[in-house]
């Protein structure tokens, strides 16, 4: 690292790649099974499924 740079800089690039680090070593979301097609439905505002709206 940067040896000009005070030490609460040091600290906080320290703390900000202990945070990558632990990102990275997270399982990936498992894979929805039997989910819907299409578009998110909450990100649309409503949820279609079999002719039938249903609005949040």
């Amino acid at each position: 690292m940067n040896d000009d740079l005070p030490p609460a800089a040091k600290r906080a690039l320290a703390e900000a790649e202990a945070r990558r680090k632990a990102a990275e070593a997270k399982k990936p979301m498992p894979k929805e099974l039997g989910g819907r097609d299409g578009p998110e439905p909450v990100r649309y505002g409503d949820w279609e499924k079999k002719g039938l709206a249903v609005d949040f």
